[in-house]
């Protein structure tokens, strides 16, 4: 997921354009990395071991690891190693970059660097980010003493679901506390019982539209009612897996009926009310939770 966030990025910067970041971020999702790249980001072999690899290739039909394995580079357990990081989203999308010729490696590692200064992120944030593991990710943006605990773990399992049934190049920005929200669409359901919550998806339509589409597997012409109906299914079965885990921490949680609205709504709330931004093919949806207050449609 890297490259979603650090791509995003390059195209504000304008070093990449719209149609290249979702040129690289597709190509990303079926490409494999090079092993001469891998072998130099893990320090294994220099970036002069790796060149030299890569002109014997061109001469001897021979892969990478066995060449480098013969020349003393690597070790026979290094090359196995590296071969299962091949599908490392970080590297391929520095891959990418570096092949098309719009940043080479050092440029690259001057606008991460840039990158983690614009966005005020520690370098832990950064390797979380790398590491495209989804409960590392979620914390970077869902963090403070003031966020109630049931959020954050409700975001961490929407955020999970999202790759299991909806898009795995998803990216989600940073936590905002509010008591107002003005929407044109509403996807939402309340849940009550030892906590009192009301969780939706809202927005444009757009991105409410991709979630149903993915979760429907299907395709809908227009942002209509089928659309929402569709996308708080997925919103019932996430929310429903939320219950189920409370339920096993002896927390009793029961949902009602969806919520829909397809016209200009104001949802406020006179307590705790989140908004999270959610975008699927750079079109927003926002995910909105209102916790242990009294909350309102307008």
């Amino acid at each position: 997921m890297f490259g979603v966030y650090f791509g995003k990025y390059l195209e504000e910067k304008g070093i990449l354009t719209a149609e290249q970041y979702q040129s690289v971020i597709e190509e990303c999702k079926t490409s494999k990395v090079k092993l001469g790249l891998l072998a130099v980001e893990e320090g294994a072999m220099t970036t002069e071991q790796a060149e030299e690899v890569n002109m014997l290739q061109q001469m001897q039909d021979r892969r990478f690891g066995d060449i480098a394995v013969d020349k003393g580079y690597l070790t026979e357990d290094q090359v196995s190693t590296l071969l299962e990081r091949q599908g490392d989203e970080y590297l391929l999308f520095v891959q990418a970059l570096n092949e098309h010729n719009i940043l080479t490696l050092d440029q690259i590692q001057k606008e991460i660097n840039a990158y983690k200064k614009a966005k005020r992120m520690t370098a832990l944030d950064i390797e979380a980010l790398k590491s495209g593991d989804i409960d590392r990710i979620v914390p970077v943006f869902v963090k403070g003493s003031s966020v109630h605990p049931l959020v954050k773990d409700y975001v961490a399992l929407t955020a999970r679901d999202f790759v299991r049934f909806i898009d795995t190049q998803f990216r989600i920005e940073n936590i905002e506390k509010l008591n107002e929200f003005k929407t044109s669409y509403v996807a939402g359901q309340e849940m009550d019982g030892d906590y009192n919550m009301f969780t939706g998806y809202c927005g444009d339509g757009k991105g409410i539209k991709i979630i149903a589409e993915r979760y429907a597997k299907e395709t809908f012409e227009d942002i209509d009612a089928d659309v929402l109906d569709a996308a708080c299914e997925f919103l019932n079965c996430n929310n429903g897996l939320f219950a189920t885990k409370l339920g096993n921490e002896d927390v009793d949680m029961d949902m009602l009926p969806p919520l829909m609205r397809d016209s200009d709504t104001t949802i406020s709330s006179e307590g705790e009310m989140y908004k999270v931004p959610f975008y699927i093919n750079d079109a927003e949806v926002d995910l909105i939770i209102c916790i242990e207050a009294k909350w309102k449609f307008d």
